[in-house]
C-alpha cells in the first residue's frame, strides 16, 4: 500500500477543491454527496463555502446502488438512504464523489438524479481523478489527479468513515488480495 496523501496533504487538497468549487459554481447551489465517502466530502465542501460567505447551501445524499449497470452481477445490493431535502428544479447541483475512475458511478448518479427531478445544471467534484475512463465523463473540479494502472485501486479515506484522512493506492497484487 502506497500513501499518496497523508492527513495534511489531504486537507490541503480538499481546501483547494473547495476553492475551485467556490469560484466555479453558480447560485442557488445545492450539494449532493454520492454515498458513502462523497457524503462527508460534500459536508466539508459546504462548510468551506459557508466560511467563504456563501450561505444557505442545502446538502443531501444520493445512493446509486440500484442504478449501477452491474447491479445484477454484484448480488443483492446494499441500499443506503437517498436524502434530497430541497427542490432539484430550483438549484444548480454539485455532485461530490471520492474517486473518479471509469465514470460508471457518475452515470448511475445522473440516472438516479433524473428520477428525482431536473436540476438547473449539474457539476461534478471529486477528491481524486485516477484516469481510466470507460464513459465520456469528466469532473469539473478535482482535488488531486493521480496516475494509476488498470489493476491498481485508489482509496480515499475520510475521518468520518475511516478514522483518518488520506489517499492510498493499492498496487495490482495488493488490490486483488
Amino acid at each position: 500500500m502506497n500513501t499518496v496523501l497523508g492527513n495534511e496533504g489531504f486537507r490541503a487538497a480538499l481546501f483547494r477543491l473547495g476553492d475551485l468549487v467556490a469560484a466555479g459554481t453558480p447560485d442557488p447551489l445545492a450539494i449532493l454527496g454520492i454515498r458513502r465517502r462523497g457524503v462527508p466530502l460534500a459536508a466539508r465542501i459546504r462548510r468551506q463555502l459557508e466560511n467563504a460567505g456563501r450561505r444557505n447551501i442545502p446538502v443531501g445524499e444520493l445512493d446509486i446502488n440500484l442504478y449501477r449497470d452491474d447491479v445484477h452481477d454484484r448480488g443483492i445490493p446494499r441500499i443506503g438512504e437517498t436524502r434530497i431535502p430541497f427542490a432539484l428544479e430550483e438549484h444548480h447541483i454539485l455532485l461530490v464523489d471520492d474517486v473518479l475512475f471509469t465514470g460508471r458511478t457518475v452515470r448511475a448518479a445522473l440516472t438516479a438524479l433524473a428520477n428525482f427531478g431536473r436540476p438547473r445544471s449539474v457539476r461534478l467534484a471529486v477528491m481524486v481523478d485516477r484516469g481510466g475512463r470507460e464513459l465520456p465523463i469528466a469532473a469539473d473540479f478535482v482535488g488531486l489527479a493521480v496516475e494509476a494502472g488498470d489493476g491498481d485501486m485508489v482509496r480515499v479515506r475520510v475521518e468520518e468513515e475511516d478514522g483518518e484522512d488520506g489517499v492510498v493506492m493499492l498496487p495490482r497484487g495488493e488490490a486483488a488480495a
